[in-house]
C-alpha cells in the first residue's frame, strides 16, 4: 500500500493498495464525520460497488444516502447537476455530512463540482473506480461539468478529504476502459519519465498496477503541490487534450476520453516532427507504445472542426491556445500558439 500527500489549499491523502473499499468506514472514521455520507455514483459502478460501500459505512455509524444517475459522459451536464442539488436538498444534507464520489471520471468530476458549490462548499472524498480516475482526474482537485461546446467549462477547484485508490476494482473494470485509461499513464510517461516509457513498451498490459498507478499519481501531485490553480507547470497535464476534446465533442462522446486524448499526443507530435522540434524517433516510439495497448492514433475528423472545438477549449488565453509539445519523451512544452496559426499547426499533425 502507498500514500501520496498533496499539499494543496487542503493537503490531503491519496492512499493507493488493495481491499481498501472494505475498509472505507475506518478511514471515514478518522476524520469524525459519523453523521451522514451522500453517495453519488452512475448506474455502472453503483450496482457493483455501492452495497459494499454502504455496509462499510453502516459498520462504523455513518447513515448513508444515494443517487444514481445514468452512465456517460454526455449526463456530465447542468441537468444531472441541478439534480443532485435538489436531491442533497431534499434529504437535508448539511455542511457537516459528507459527499462520496463512487465511480470513474465523469462521476467524480460531477460529485466534486456538487460538492464545490452545495451549500457554498461541503467535504467530499473521491472513491475512482477506472483507472483513468485514479491516475487522473481524481486527484488535483479539478471539477467540472461540460457544456454542449465543450468539455469542463463550468467547473471550480475544490480539493477532495481524501482519495481511495482500491486496485481491485479494476478487476470488474470491462478491458476496453482499463485501456482507455492506459492513455493517461502514457502522457504521464511522455510528459516526465523516458524509464516509464520503456518499461510500458516492454510490459504493454502486464504492468504492476498498484506501482504504475502510484507513480503517475506522485507526478500528479507533485504538479498540483507546485501549481494548485493552473496558471503554470500544471497545464503540462494538458498533453493531447485540446484536441482530445475536439475529437470527443466532434464524436458525440462516441471516442472515449482516453481513445481521444491517445489521437491527441499522436497529433501534437507529429506537428511537432514537422516544424522541427521533435524527432522523428519519438513519434515512432509513441506510435508504437499506443499500438502496443490498443489504442487509437489518427482520427477522421478534420482540421478545421478541431480548430473549431479549440477556440471553446477552456485552455484558450485571448488570441493563444497554450498546446503542451514534445520535444522528447519525458520532456514537453508549454507553447502559446496563436488562434491564427493554430489550424496549421493540426493539419501538420493529421
Amino acid at each position: 500500500m502507498n500514500t501520496i500527500s498533496v499539499k494543496a489549499s487542503q493537503n490531503y491523502d491519496v492512499i493507493v493498495g488493495k481491499d481498501i473499499l472494505s475498509n472505507l468506514g475506518e478511514y471515514l472514521v478518522k476524520f469524525g464525520n459519523n453523521r451522514k455520507a451522500a453517495i453519488i455514483s452512475d448506474s455502472h459502478v453503483f450496482p457493483i460497488y455501492g452495497t459494499a460501500v454502504q455496509d462499510s459505512l453502516r459498520q462504523v455509524g455513518i447513515s448513508a444516502i444515494h443517487y444514481v444517475f445514468p452512465a456517460g459522459e454526455e449526463n456530465k451536464s447542468i441537468d444531472t447537476y441541478t439534480k443532485i442539488l435538489n436531491f442533497l436538498a431534499e434529504n437535508q444534507v448539511t455542511r457537516s455530512d459528507l459527499i462520496i464520489a463512487l465511480g470513474g471520471g465523469v462521476v467524480g468530476d460531477i460529485a466534486g463540482f456538487v460538492a464545490a458549490t452545495f451549500l457554498r462548499g461541503i467535504s467530499y472524498i473521491q472513491i475512482p473506480t477506472s483507472l483513468l480516475a485514479m491516475v487522473d482526474s481524481s486527484v488535483g482537485g479539478k471539477t467540472a461539468i461540460d457544456l454542449p461546446t465543450g468539455k469542463n467549462l463550468v467547473g471550480a477547484f475544490k480539493q477532495p478529504l481524501l482519495v481511495l485508490c482500491d486496485v481491485n476494482v479494476l478487476s470488474t473494470l470491462p478491458e476496453r476502459y482499463f485501456i482507455d485509461g492506459c492513455a493517461e499513464i502514457i502522457k504521464y510517461a511522455m510528459l516526465y519519465d523516458a524509464e516509464l516509457f520503456t518499461y510500458l513498451l516492454n510490459q504493454g498490459l502486464n504492468f504492476d498496477r498498484e506501482m504504475v498507478i502510484s507513480k503517475c499519481i506522485s507526478f500528479k501531485a507533485n504538479v498540483v503541490n507546485e501549481d494548485e490553480f493552473d496558471t503554470g507547470a500544471r497545464q503540462r497535464l494538458n498533453l493531447g487534450h485540446t484536441f482530445g476534446h475536439g475529437i470527443e465533442i466532434r464524436s458525440n462522446f462516441t471516442v472515449s476520453h482516453g481513445n481521444a486524448v491517445a489521437i491527441g499526443m499522436m497529433i501534437v507530435t507529429n506537428a511537432a516532427v514537422h516544424f522541427g522540434i521533435c524527432d522523428n524517433m519519438t513519434l515512432r516510439s509513441l506510435r508504437s507504445l499506443l499500438q502496443k495497448f490498443s489504442l487509437p492514433y489518427s482520427t477522421t475528423i478534420t482540421a478545421q472542426e478541431l480548430y473549431e472545438s479549440a477556440l471553446s477549449d477552456k485552455k484558450r488565453s485571448g488570441a493563444s491556445v497554450n498546446l503542451i509539445i514534445p520535444e522528447r519523451i519525458g520532456h514537453c512544452n508549454i507553447t502559446p500558439t496563436p488562434v491564427s496559426e493554430l489550424e496549421s499547426f493540426i493539419e501538420a499533425g493529421l
